[in-house]
């Protein structure tokens, strides 16, 4: 029914009465509920990937239980598949619960590989179009942000064009690090804190503070 609901608010479907909303409705129900096991497979990998990677971690219940960057990717992992299947807005109400909790705002439609980890986590924030590889690890603070916004001819934005980073596997982002544009973060490097990034770093690369002054 939530979804049903939703997919009255897609513009140009506001008649709620259609009979065919209330198919797709189902049809969308079904492939979300056949899809759920990867979804808990995908969050297995995070939970293990936290309680892995922060050494005061006391136990996987402690990581599922406690940790806000957890809460935040299981909203997620709910979320993202709903916005593929075209209810942005249940989507959208599903991880904004989730961000007025954790402080960690995630977009839905963010592509986000296995074992992702967010430590700490507050203020956090992956915008639509960010696209995130395996093995990554954020910490509070963190912007995956749009640089700059295209804007049409009659002066509006253009919606869904990509303008958030690409952060390949094996990527660890300290706090406070803003990253904007549609820049790549190449396999394996390491972002220290409080870096401002608008440009490409190459695999296996090492960025801080006084390296970002010097450019």
């Amino acid at each position: 029914e939530q979804v049903r609901r939703a997919l009255c608010f897609v513009p140009g479907r506001e008649n709620c009465d259609d009979d065919s909303i209330e198919q797709e409705a189902i049809a969308i129900t079904r492939e979300f509920a056949d899809g759920l096991p990867a979804v808990r497979a995908l969050l297995v990998s995070d939970i293990r990937a936290a309680y892995q990677g922060d050494p005061a971690a006391g136990s996987t219940s402690e990581v599922l239980l406690c940790y806000p960057g957890v809460t935040a990717i299981i909203a997620h992992r709910l979320a993202h598949p709903l916005y593929k299947r075209g209810v942005p807005l249940l989507a959208r109400l599903i991880t904004e619960i989730a961000h007025s909790q954790t402080g960690i705002d995630i977009h839905p439609g963010a592509q986000i590989g296995e074992s992702f980890f967010i430590d700490h986590g507050t203020g956090v924030v992956i915008g639509e179009t960010a696209i995130i590889g395996r093995n990554v690890r954020l910490y509070q603070q963190v912007t995956l942000g749009a640089k700059r916004f295209a804007v049409s001819e009659d002066g509006s934005l253009v919606k869904g064009n990509p303008r958030h980073p690409l952060v390949e596997d094996d990527v660890v982002i300290y706090a406070g690090a803003t990253i904007l544009g549609r820049v790549t973060i190449g396999r394996g490097s390491v972002i220290g804190g409080n870096v401002w990034l608008t440009r490409d770093v190459p695999p296996n690369s090492q960025v801080s503070q006084v390296q970002c002054a010097q450019v």
